[in-house]
């Protein structure tokens, strides 16, 4: 087995395994039959996200980034599905749905109407897949300043946190092998917020010493 292949086998199981901490969601959901203290908007921007990329897979013909991608937006849609079932909010969910639907109907009209030439779909596609992809590995920092004030790391979840971590770095060795810089500067924010998210754990475990409770906290 060839480098390459290694790392496309790497960036496979630690993406599904960091998009199956959404299970734990599931499960909280299920046994409570209701979605309280379970935020919606993730599963829907990952699921884009997901498309997005899948999208970008399809046009590279790669096919790691194809199954990861498959695999994701199956999970994100299945989430979706069981949240719609349980929330009490279904008219604002719907909306926030549609809104999705709105937006990729439109992306997809844009890069098959106006982008005849591959070359640049490809390229317009992979810089807007790696600018969501960029938003969603800084999106845990906005809530850095109140950890950092209380000390409370509980708002982050640290399986997620060494998921991301062994993720991210995956993909950017893997970008690297196919000097694919769509691939590999996206997935960098995440290695570095990971190991933010990492010192922060170290810095607090002594404070708060409920560092089990993580496992079934997300951020």
């Amino acid at each position: 087995m060839d480098l390459l292949q290694l790392l496309s086998w790497a960036c496979i199981v630690f993406t599904v395994g960091m998009f199956s901490t959404g299970l734990t969601d599931l499960k909280k959901m299920r046994e409570s039959k209701s979605t309280e203290n379970i935020q919606f908007l993730p599963f829907l921007t990952t699921c884009l996200n997901n498309i997005g990329w899948l999208s970008y897979g399809i046009l590279k013909w790669d096919k790691t980034i194809m199954s990861v991608n498959i695999i994701g937006a199956f999970l994100q849609l299945l989430y979706i599905i069981m949240y719609f079932f349980y929330t009490k909010h279904k008219r604002l969910v719907l909306i926030q749905i549609l809104a999705a639907g709105a937006v990729l109907m439109c992306g997809w009209l844009y890069f098959s109407t106006f982008l005849t030439e591959e070359r640049a779909r490809l390229s317009q596609l992979g810089l807007t897949c790696s600018v969501i992809t960029i938003s969603m590995y800084l999106s845990p920092l906005f809530d850095l300043a109140e950890i950092i004030r209380s000390g409370n790391v509980q708002r982050l979840s640290f399986p997620l946190t060494v998921a991301t971590f062994f993720t991210a770095t995956s993909w950017v060795l893997y970008g690297l092998q196919l000097n694919d810089y769509y691939i590999t500067v996206p997935n960098t924010p995440g290695i570095i917020t990971s190991l933010i998210r990492f010192y922060l754990f170290w810095k607090f475990s002594s404070i708060d010493q409920s560092l089990p409770s993580y496992k079934v906290m997300q951020l």
